[in-house]
């Protein structure tokens, strides 16, 4: 029974719901919609977490970074805080975890942020089109004469990390140690796996800071045009240079963001337009309107579909009092099906007016730093598969695609899809 019931009073009630149940984060829709109708801003009695889950709600609290902070580090794990000591050990032979964009808060987060922001401008990524055109005819012609492909492993994430890993400045043969590396932090973030998965992730982030701990010595040395060359040489407001815990904190969280989220956006995008022809055909017909498909695949996928907040001090928000020093988690995926805000939210619409509304890149300060990027990366792709895989259907061999359980990041673990060959 779905939660648009609930409304009525004959579905499952809130309490009954437990946020971090692998099946509520699978599945997160008819939860979601409950707390929009019943309590916006929920604490949720398993945890003691702070949902928060309207558009509202949501852009209240984004634009509070004063109030509900983004030094959540602590608070990964569920708010527990839990330590596994095999992992910690494994953990100290690198470098510690620092704080540096994500999880920092104005004036440092403003400054480390800044390091970075020119290889994300406009017109650098736009100076990339052509590169990313290129990219994509190659790994379609890997696969376009077979009629079928699954289509995460073969294109959506050697996309994405492809140019991430160019604008680092690494080799494009290191690409599969790069997806095992952006694997782990994927692990570590989504606090789902067992003892050994925990064990496997603390392996791969340290062979990560290994490697790049090496190639920003080698930067230090000899420059180049790079952003492993901008971060490690810049200087924070020309005081000092940034020490290699803080290039490795920046790395790893572009190594992440510049590829998971987008590879699960286009995976999600493809299935979306698998399943609804008609809505494919109308794009087709008007590729004027990729780019407005773009935002909608942003909205109803919302590969970021959560994200945590420490609240600072005491305050109220959608008129309910949280405590400070209360965990709190934004709901993002729940904001992009918000009734009041979108009309008919589970309908997929290529020509929704408002579909750019949504709050997949966040709001304010810590808004997506590469937004641009992932949207021109993903106008590029559909544009792509929209022309070379004619007719593209999901594979009735493969059965439905599945979601891996992960409390922060959201997308399927594959794609299988059919296309008709000439």
């Amino acid at each position: 029974m779905s939660s648009r019931d609930a409304v009525s009073g004959s579905a499952r009630p809130l309490v009954d719901y437990n946020p971090f149940d692998p099946a509520v984060i699978v599945d997160p829709v008819d939860y979601n919609a409950l707390l929009r109708a019943e309590a916006p801003v929920h604490r949720d009695p398993h945890t003691g977490i702070f949902q928060i889950a309207s558009y509202e709600t949501v852009v209240e609290a984004v634009k509070q970074p004063e109030i509900f902070s983004n030094r959540f580090a602590v608070a990964l794990g569920g708010g527990t805080g839990a330590v596994d000591p095999e992992v910690a050990a494994i953990a100290k032979q690198g470098w510690p975890a620092v704080d540096t964009m994500l999880t920092a808060d104005p004036p440092e987060q403003k400054r480390f942020r800044s390091l970075v922001n020119k290889a994300f401008t406009p017109r650098r990524v736009n100076d990339l089109t052509p590169k990313m055109e290129t990219l994509c005819d190659e790994l379609i012609d890997a696969f376009a004469v077979d009629g079928a492909v699954e289509l995460r492993s073969q294109f959506a994430v050697p996309l994405p990390l492809t140019v991430i890993a160019e604008q680092l400045g690494v080799p494009r043969e290191d690409l599969p140690r790069f997806k095992a590396w952006s694997d782990g932090f994927v692990a570590q973030l989504g606090q789902m796996a067992d003892h050994e998965g925990r064990i496997a992730a603390a392996k791969l982030i340290l062979e990560f800071q290994e490697y790049f701990a090496e190639i920003l010595e080698q930067r230090r040395k000899a420059p180049q045009d790079d952003i492993i060359s901008d971060v490690v040489n810049a200087d924070v407001e020309g005081e000092r240079r940034l020490d290699t815990a803080e290039c490795l904190s920046i790395l790893q969280q572009l190594l992440v963001a510049g590829n998971e989220t987008t590879a699960s956006a286009i995976t999600e995008g493809m299935r979306l337009l698998a399943t609804h022809p008609e809505e494919r055909v109308r794009v087709e017909a008007d590729p004027e309107l990729i780019p407005n498909l773009v935002e909608e695949v942003l909205r109803l996928a919302t590969p970021t579909s959560t994200m945590w907040r420490v609240v600072t001090s005491d305050t109220k928000l959608g008129g309910v009092e949280i405590p400070g020093g209360s965990i709190a988690m934004l709901r993002f995926a729940s904001a992009n099906r918000d009734e009041s805000v979108f009309a008919e939210p589970e309908r997929f619409d290529v020509g929704r007016a408002n579909a750019g509304d949504h709050v997949s890149f966040g709001l304010g300060i810590h808004f997506c730093l590469g937004a641009q990027l992932a949207r021109k990366e993903m106008q590029t792709a559909f544009r792509k598969l929209l022309e070379r895989l004619p007719n593209a259907r999901l594979s009735e061999a493969h059965g439905e695609p599945i979601v891996a359980p992960n409390i922060l990041l959201r997308g399927l673990t594959e794609l299988h899809l059919e296309f008709d060959v000439d």
